[in-house]
């Protein structure tokens, strides 16, 4: 008794020191039994995660760091860059979660941000283009009844960046008199269901929002007939294209707004709060909090990955939450959606 008592000791004592030394790796296989920390982590349902991940898996690519990673399956891969964009995870905490060296989760993060880039951003959303009007009107919300022409509400928002330090006209550049630092500006367009339907590239903090929709883009993309809601900041008449209107909430006169004034002021906000509410369904990313140095070249590819993604969610209108399911089998046309 004695012998046995102690050779099951000495294995207790072997167990525990393995225990104590054992790393929490995570995986994909292993998570996707709690559909609530899936969501917590990623943003995305087990669902829409895996249709993202089979989609990826269709397309072969190349690691930017150069050299492959085969430790981790590309669900996992995926899984860490979506944790990296949502929670903003440092290199080592990652790491650690995943038993790999914060080389391997640079190498994984930034080619993987490079991928959803070319797929979500080049390939569903510049590919599909802004809806046109008539696209529109067959999901219409309510709040859209008086403004049925409208195509895209646009407004600007901005990230926090590192400080440029290789030259001062970099930092003056990016430096926002609006947030009092050094930012990057970006256009955001939603159609009136709450979809987002245009992202531009990241500008310097400095730039007005005039100039960013003339060099953005999305003028380009209107027809005669078509209505750009705005904040009142966005004065761009002479922007616009022939047969392109504007609305905008009306300017206060005389320190006071007259009745139908009121009412239209209202009637725009409630509209226009779509977009707000798309922005910060994009913000939810941690990552998008501060912009560091070595993820500047990436800036761009990062807000608009995150922007995408917030498409995969559940719709921001309850209205439309019903066609959510037909709108994302046009996403990812080879792939089943529970």
């Amino acid at each position: 008794m004695e012998i046995q008592n102690g050779e099951l000791q000495r294995q207790i004592s072997q167990l525990e020191l393995q225990l104590s030394t054992a790393k929490q790796v995570v995986t994909f296989s292993t998570l996707q039994r709690d559909e609530k920390m899936v969501v917590h982590y990623t943003g995305l349902t087990v669902d829409m995660f895996t249709i993202l991940n089979n989609s990826c898996c269709r397309f072969k690519f190349s690691c930017t760091e150069g050299w492959k990673v085969d430790s981790l399956s590309t669900a996992d891969q995926l899984l860490m860059t979506l944790m990296k964009l949502r929670g903003n995870f440092t290199h080592a905490d990652l790491g650690f979660r995943f038993g790999v060296s914060r080389a391997t989760v640079s190498n994984i993060v930034k080619t993987w941000i490079c991928v959803l880039h070319e797929i979500l951003y080049k390939g569903v959303l510049v590919a599909n283009g802004i809806p046109s009007v008539d696209k529109n009107k067959t999901c219409l919300p309510t709040c859209f009844s008086t403004f049925s022409g409208c195509r895209i509400i646009l407004d600007c928002t901005e990230v926090q960046c590192a400080i440029p330090n290789n030259s001062m006209a970099q930092q003056r550049q990016t430096f926002s008199a609006y947030k009092q630092r050094n930012t990057f500006k970006v256009l955001v367009g939603v159609a009136p269901n709450g979809v987002i339907t245009f992202i531009s590239s990241l500008y310097p903090g400095s730039t007005s929002d005039k100039s960013i929709v003339a060099h953005s883009g999305v003028l380009e993309q209107m027809v005669p007939g078509d209505m750009i809601m705005a904040d009142k900041g966005f004065v761009m008449q002479d922007l616009l294209p022939s047969g392109v209107s504007l609305n905008v909430p009306p300017f206060l006169k005389n320190h006071r707004f007259t009745k139908e004034e009121a009412q239209l002021t209202t009637t725009i906000a409630r509209a226009r709060i779509h977009v707000e509410r798309a922005i910060a369904r994009i913000k939810t990313h941690h990552i998008l909090r501060f912009i560091p140095k070595h993820y500047r070249n990436l800036a761009t590819k990062i807000f608009q990955v995150c922007a995408c993604l917030v498409n995969m969610q559940a719709p921001i209108l309850k209205e439309v939450a019903v066609s959510s399911n037909v709108c994302r089998q046009s996403m990812f046309p080879n792939t089943k959606v529970s």
